[in-house]
């Protein structure tokens, strides 16, 4: 009987001395990351048959497990890894956002000034010192260009070593839970229950880790041994076997680097927007919002330099010449070829580069054009759309292929043979803002004076008007005016027929008046436009060096009564008419099919980088709140607490102290036997 009642005490002392044990490794580690509450499962063990009746034999400690809920803590994974992605997007668009409060501003600012400075020029246009400080403003707003577009080339360059760091981060986990998923399966005795609890709690921390920069799915064996996969689910870590993440250029963009997971000498592709968490953050940041925010502002700036180049070409600089580019020309050999990005698995000879034709019509898209072995077919990344055309070698000129339906504003242009298969990347606005320089350098070469200008008789009595539209080549449009060509040009209008005008238009010699309507017999040019209409008329015909727009409704005083005006040679040191034409494109709607002035379009990128950051904001608070919630759920089963852990303590103290006191009273009954016997 003292026999039986001892071993019960030393039952009864050993599995105190456990369960004191679990509490005070709980204890010890309250303050652990990722450590999941212990708990010792006690059972009585099985009695003893003595007379007909079970006598208790004592306890034991079945296990020490894990207080884990999977539920909960695959919910924690989940909102772990959505708010990685919430938080790493957040602080990537806050600091677009601030770039572009700061360079956004400057840039609109030295935008205002130059039209400022071009507003002097056309109240004084003889005035060289204001000269001076248009081109000195032109400088300053080219560098502020190329200064925004390389803190968009450092943004790019900051995400891409983040991506690589992660990547190395993943790859370095990885090779952690292959290592413990192999001392699990080593370790583990499958003829008992108990489990390496704190390994197990080190895995789990491993993907926590993980989860933080992808989504994370996890499927665990009969042995213990765990499968991890990684956004779609793609397998990072086989059981013992890991596998590594690394970083490739990309192709044909060598920026846009992407992601491989290897295993040996093999690799399979992953797609970086749709793995999840942080990296999937920096793939959208990188793809998405820097590149929509740098053609925005490539366009802007290609827009400003199509602009007032066109312009200053309409008018005459101070030495009586057509006006130079005040900016670099859109079109360039090396502008048009950095618009096409070809990769490095193309096997034709095809070399490919875009012309613009219209800024206004010219989107912020990216395009693919591929050749399938007949003919190239554009393809619009951003909607999908697509548009056949045509064979290599088509078009005019032989190799100019534009898109119609919609114009997007350019055209392809290739040279070379191409072989089926070949891939061409088309980024019309690309590098504008980076090689956006100001090439005007004296400034008397600023054509302030228009070259043409048109006059209404004062007898006139209608609303018709006459008026230069465009100004191919100002030098001879004043050739044209003016003697030995014409004295003048004289253009009258008239009704012809009831809503119906012909006009005509003659040298202004006034010793031959033109003939009586409606006779034209040598006329430079004639033709008829109907009511509410408008007739374009270039001049001289044939080689027009300006267009006139003739509109309204001309009807002179009485039957076949003509209305006239007066074309004359208008260029002077003072003549600052085509200056203040230059200023007036401040106004105009260019971009956006003509919807938005540069300053709208620049206001409109920024409160766009703007709104998502601000959106951002939100989502990460709300992906932080989500994934406090799921911790704390998985807290209150698997954390410590520590008044709880202190009545166990005390419990299991006392628990021990009868324990001993069972073992002594054991030995003293034992000791009365063996003194009985003596």
């Amino acid at each position: 009987m003292s026999v039986s009642l001892y071993q019960t005490g030393v039952s009864a002392l050993l599995a105190a001395q456990q369960q004191l044990a679990t509490t005070g490794h709980n204890i010890a580690n309250v303050n652990t990351e990722g450590y999941n509450r212990q708990r010792a499962e006690q059972n009585a063990s099985i009695g003893i048959n003595v007379g007909g009746n079970y006598v208790g034999s004592g306890t034991y400690i079945q296990d020490v497990t894990r207080l884990y809920d999977q539920f909960s803590y695959k919910e924690q994974l989940l909102s772990q890894s959505n708010l990685g992605n919430a938080d790493s997007l957040h602080a990537s668009l806050s600091e677009l956002d601030q770039i572009m409060s700061t360079s956004g501003s400057a840039v609109s600012s030295s935008l205002d000034k130059f039209y400022q400075a071009l507003n002097g020029v056309a109240d004084n246009p003889s005035d060289s010192g204001l000269r001076s400080i248009v081109l000195n403003q032109a400088s300053i707003l080219t560098n502020d260009f190329n200064e925004l577009t390389s803190h968009l080339d450092k943004m790019t360059t900051a995400v891409n070593g983040e991506i690589s760091q992660v990547a190395n981060k993943v790859s370095e986990i990885s090779l952690e839970l292959a290592k413990i998923n192999e001392t699990i399966l080593y370790s583990k005795n499958l003829s008992q229950n108990g489990q390496p609890n704190d390994l197990l709690d080190k895995r789990d921390q491993l993907i926590n880790e993980l989860s933080e920069f992808t989504r994370v799915t996890t499927i665990e064996d009969t042995n213990g041994v765990m499968t991890v996969m990684i956004g779609q689910g793609t397998t990072l870590v086989a059981g013992i076997t890991p596998m590594t993440v690394s970083v490739n250029a990309g192709s044909p963009d060598p920026q846009k680097t992407t992601l491989t997971l290897v295993s040996g000498s093999s690799s399979v592709a992953l797609n970086g927007s749709q793995i999840g968490g942080s990296l999937a953050a920096n793939f959208e940041f990188r793809d998405e919002h820097i590149v929509k925010t740098r053609a925005e502002i490539d366009r802007l700036a290609m827009a400003i330099s199509s602009t007032l180049n066109e312009n200053q070409a309409n008018g005459l600089d101070l030495n009586a010449i057509q006006g130079a580019n005040f900016f670099t020309d859109i079109n360039t050999t090396q502008l048009q070829q950095g618009r096409v990005l070809t990769p490095l698995t193309n096997s034709g000879t095809t070399q490919a580069q875009i012309l613009i034709n219209d800024v206004s019509l010219i989107p912020t898209d990216e395009f693919e054009v591929r050749f399938d072995g007949v003919d190239f077919t554009l393809y619009n990344l951003t909607n999908g759309s697509s548009e056949n055309l045509g064979a290599p070698g088509a078009g005019v000129p032989a190799g100019t292929h534009t898109p119609s339906s919609p114009d997007y504003g350019f055209s392809f242009v290739e040279s070379g043979v191409p072989v089926a298969g070949d891939v061409f990347t088309v980024i019309p606005t690309k590098n504008s803002a980076a090689l956006m320089r100001a090439t005007l350098t004296d400034g008397s070469a600023i054509a302030a004076s228009t070259s043409v200008s048109t006059s209404p008789s004062s007898n006139n009595v209608s609303d018709g008007k006459v008026e230069v539209v465009n100004v191919i080549d100002p030098v001879a449009a004043r050739a044209f005016t003016s003697p030995p060509s014409n004295s003048g040009l004289l253009v009258d209008v008239y009704e012809s027929a009831p809503g119906t005008f012909s006009y005509r238009v003659y040298d202004a010699d006034p010793s031959t008046p033109p003939p009586t309507p409606p006779s034209v017999v040598g006329a430079i040019a004639s033709g008829t436009f109907a009511s509410g209409g408008s007739a374009l008329v270039g001049l001289p015909t044939g080689t027009p060096a300006f267009e006139i727009e003739i509109s309204g409704q001309p009807t002179g005083q009485g039957a076949l009564a003509p209305e006239k005006y007066t074309i004359n040679d208008a260029f002077g040191i003072g003549n600052g008419g085509n200056a203040l034409a230059l200023t007036e494109t401040q106004k105009e709607g260019v971009i956006n099919g003509g919807k938005e002035s540069f300053s709208q379009s620049l206001a409109i990128s920024t409160s766009t980088v703007g709104s998502s950051a601000s959106s951002a904001e939100l989502i990460a608070d709300t992906a932080q709140a989500l994934f406090t919630q799921a911790f704390n759920r998985n807290q209150v089963t698997s954390g410590v607490n520590l008044d709880e852990e202190a009545a166990n303590l005390l419990k299991f103290q006392q628990a021990y102290q009868a324990s001993s006191q069972i073992i002594s009273t054991a030995n003293t009954i034992f000791d009365t036997i063996l003194s009985a016997i003596r």
